[in-house]
């Protein structure tokens, strides 16, 4: 696979999903079985996991439309400025920044023996903290970036009579979609639960439901990328799905 700027943001967005989807075999039989056989350290793990793997894909997906949209804006010092190094320092970087985030829910991950163990994060005092840190980070900074940096590349693409349907629009637009459309409903849930302090079935249920949306995000981008891909008759080769669709294209 040829190494680009392109293909580090998308080859570490797709390493966020992969890391992601290794746990998944674990939270599909807690929740098929109501139970939580898999002790304390897979609890904490496949928390943080979870919030890592949000973190990551949020902040990587920013990184990639701030990059097209310098590249639109500046297409000359992008030019010049735009290494496959100045990449994977800034992916290294944002890995760091998102492991540090993730630390809380490995930190107060907890197990509960009652009639059945349920896994879960006992936040304590730290909950109301917790929710703002994830929604600040996790949620509002990023849209608010995306905004702006979508209103400056159509505004720019508008400008210069330029079809704002390439490929690499597209395949951005489409990933960070899917996302708000999957974390989202998590995201308000979570706000919601800091003013419940009795437990509720069916607010529970929907947490529930907010969760396994979340985690269809990592599985649905590699269907993204394939439905991008330039040859159908090679959609059997993951790899060449990949490189097809994230080509730089201008």
């Amino acid at each position: 696979m040829k190494k680009s700027v392109n293909t580090t943001w998308y080859l570490s967005l797709a390493l966020s999903d992969f890391i992601f989807c290794t746990t998944l075999p674990f939270t599909i039989d807690s929740t098929v079985k109501n139970s939580w056989n898999f002790g304390l350290f897979m609890c904490k793990f496949t928390a943080f996991v979870m919030t890592l793997n949000m973190y990551s894909s949020i902040f990587i997906l920013v990184i990639i439309i701030v990059d097209r949209c310098i590249t639109v804006k500046f297409p000359v010092w992008a030019q010049n400025q735009r290494t496959v190094q100045k990449a994977s320092l800034v992916v290294v970087l944002a890995w760091f920044m998102s492991s540090l985030l993730s630390i809380p829910s490995a930190k107060f991950g907890e197990i509960y023996n009652a009639s059945t163990v349920i896994c879960y994060q006992d936040y304590e005092d730290h909950h109301k903290t917790i929710v703002f840190i994830r929604f600040t980070f996790g949620f509002l900074i990023p849209f608010l970036t995306i905004f702006i940096c979508y209103s400056i590349l159509i505004c720019k693409l508008r400008a210069n009579q330029i079809s704002k349907f390439t490929k690499p629009f597209k395949i951005m637009t489409l990933l960070i979609t899917a996302f708000f459309i999957c974390w989202l409903p998590f995201q308000i849930v979570s706000v919601l639960a800091l003013d419940r302090h009795e437990y509720n079935p069916g607010f529970y249920m929907a947490l529930h439901v907010c969760v396994i949306l979340a985690c269809a995000n990592s599985f649905l981008n590699p269907f993204l990328y394939a439905f991008m891909a330039k040859d159908s008759k090679k959609w059997y080769l993951f790899l060449s799905k990949i490189e097809s669709a994230i080509d730089e294209e201008t």
